[in-house]
């Protein structure tokens, strides 16, 4: 497992009963997570300090319970990336901390070439992995079905001073983006995506992981250029190992452009302490 442990502005501080109890820069948020599965509290004390608790509702979704005022929006860093956290409706925050160690590996093969790389990131979401290959000196193609996700990057980039690299944002379903880009003949150097377990593109277009994930991979691998960097598939679908990535990748990836595979977990550590929260998987391709 690689374990996203570079952190100054997050941190787990303790988790029991379902829960994480998380400082984001310096404010407190409870919120729930299935792979904690114990009762019991390292550190009882450390919930008291709570700002916010996130309450799953019985019928679905949830809501959050404010304890202490809190910003409707605040920013946190990470090294020289900087993102704006907003509370949403269903847990989240805008941003999986974990991917840090995604984002790393990324500015470092990015940073090892003499030349600019095109990157395609899909699934977009509020643009962690679009900030990372910005600030590495890539161009990005940024491409989510969700207006509001794809103006939450815009503000990640603005945050992070990166506004004048070159960037384009899509609001458009990915696998209908994918083939007009072929039709194009446009290429890129590096492909990422970050797929949900299932979800709908700006039309209503259904997508569902175990369904889709294998011909979506394919149907990129038509928009890789010549000299391919990386191919980078994240999840978070319950049930699906890290190797299953790793396989479609090997399935799909042309034997001409030899490299490496490889596949893993990611996970945060909880401070003060030896346990890690499994929080993803991973695969990877490289030239």
């Amino acid at each position: 497992m690689e374990i996203a442990n570079k952190w100054k502005d997050y941190e787990i501080l303790d988790m029991a009963s379902g829960e994480k109890l998380e400082r984001w820069k310096d404010i407190i948020l409870v919120r729930p997570d299935p792979q904690i599965i114990w009762s019991k509290k390292s550190y009882p004390q450390k919930w008291k300090t709570v700002n916010a608790t996130y309450n799953r509702s019985k019928t679905g979704g949830g809501s959050w319970q404010i304890n202490k005022k809190i910003p409707e929006t605040w920013k946190i860093q990470y090294k020289n990336l900087t993102f704006n956290i907003k509370p949403m409706g269903f847990k989240h925050t805008g941003l999986f901390p974990e991917q840090a160690v995604n984002w790393d590996w990324m500015i470092n093969k990015i940073n090892k070439e003499k030349r600019e790389i095109k990157v395609l990131n899909l699934f977009a979401y509020t643009g962690g992995a679009t900030v990372a290959c910005l600030s590495a000196g890539a161009s990005v193609c940024h491409v989510d079905s969700s207006k509001g996700m794809v103006a939450w990057a815009k503000e990640n980039v603005v945050a992070s001073g990166l506004e004048k690299r070159p960037v384009r944002y899509i609001v458009d379903d990915v696998v209908k983006f994918v083939n007009r880009e072929i039709r194009r003949d446009n290429k890129y150097d590096a492909i990422i995506m970050d797929p949900p377990s299932y979800g709908r593109g700006a039309n209503g277009e259904v997508w569902k992981f175990e369904e889709n994930i294998y011909d979506l991979v394919k149907l990129c691998t038509n928009i890789l250029s010549d000299n391919p960097l990386f191919f980078i598939i994240n999840s978070y679908t319950t049930g699906i190992s890290s190797r299953v990535l790793e396989n479609i990748l090997k399935l799909t990836i042309p034997p001409k452009f030899k490299g490496r595979f490889e596949a893993n977990e990611i996970g945060l550590p909880m401070s003060s302490s030896n346990l890690i929260l499994p929080c993803g998987i991973y695969g990877r391709w490289e030239k």
